[in-house]
């Protein structure tokens, strides 16, 4: 891992690269794959890709980033500088600096809709999208404020009661129910990654990119021209309907929705997460180099 200064404030970055396993995956001579860059979701951080890094990096170079206010990653006081604005400023900088032209583009919940984010606004910088259980964020202006207010509320709390008793409050959201069929090692796992998040970070990041502070962009999306492979786990009624209804905007969408899996697929049924990503993946560097 890596803390990288961006814009005046310092974001962890995990890299990683792997080797191929056999002569036939490798790339043809003179050409590349586009590196796969990871955003988690809300309560995450790089960690959360750690038991997919060794598959993703088997085709190429995949950066797994701290957002701010999660992990390792800064996390200010001031709640405008966690904007979607400034969070997608923050990402092109990373690009930059790796020397990344073009990605593909993996984004989770709150990095899903930070991804679209990044996707309208530097397209060229975009190969493929895939988003999980991501929403382009609320369209109707009244459940919106709704919204809003409810998410500056958490934040209070989250700074008044601290974190421990903001996850245990987290974790027992019916978004979240399916997750209780994961091994007990597991849970623990994401239960102990959620705690090492700091209150005022937590709470920033509600008010500065939380589903009610960001632009709506279902209006956008016809524009957005990237294959995209949308992900929602079954048991996720929710984000099924908003994959489906987001795949019937955007031109070069396809739709998977994965049997006995909720809202984080990659968690609940890695193995097809990671089979589904890859295909996807592939299939775009397959025509790539024909």
């Amino acid at each position: 891992m890596t803390r990288v200064g961006v814009n005046g404030i310092f974001l962890n970055v995990e890299v990683a690269e792997g080797l191929p396993i056999a002569a036939a995956e490798r790339p043809a001579a003179g050409t590349s794959v586009h590196p796969l860059v990871l955003l988690h979701g809300f309560t995450g951080s790089a960690k959360t890709w750690r038991p997919h890094l060794k598959a993703f990096a088997r085709r190429g170079r995949v950066m797994a980033v701290d957002l701010l206010g999660h992990g390792q990653s800064d996390a200010p006081a001031d709640a405008a500088r966690y904007s979607m604005t400034w969070a997608v400023n923050d990402l092109v900088f990373l690009l930059d600096r790796e020397g990344f032209e073009s990605v593909d583009l993996l984004g989770y919940s709150m990095g899903g809709r930070l991804a679209l984010h990044l996707a309208l606004s530097a397209p060229r910088r975009i190969r493929a999208l895939i988003l999980e259980s991501a929403s382009p964020g609320v369209a109707d202006p009244a459940e919106r404020a709704a919204r809003r207010a409810s998410d500056d509320h958490l934040a209070t709390v989250i700074e008044r009661e601290g974190v421990e008793a903001f996850v245990t409050r987290w974790e027992a959201q019916p978004l979240f129910e399916s997750q209780l069929r994961l091994p007990e090692q597991v849970r623990a796992g994401l239960r102990a990654q959620r705690l090492r998040n700091r209150p005022h970070g937590l709470a920033n990041s509600l008010r500065g990119m939380g589903a009610g502070a960001q632009e709506p962009l279902w209006d956008r999306l016809p524009q957005l021209k990237a294959p995209t492979l949308l992900v929602a786990g079954e048991l996720d009624p929710k984000y099924c309907r908003i994959a489906k209804a987001m795949g019937s905007r955007m031109p070069q969408a396809r739709v998977a929705i994965v049997p006995g899996a909720g809202h984080a697929v990659h968690l609940e049924q890695p193995h097809v997460f990671e089979r589904l990503v890859l295909a996807f993946l592939e299939e775009l560097d397959r025509r790539r180099r024909a």
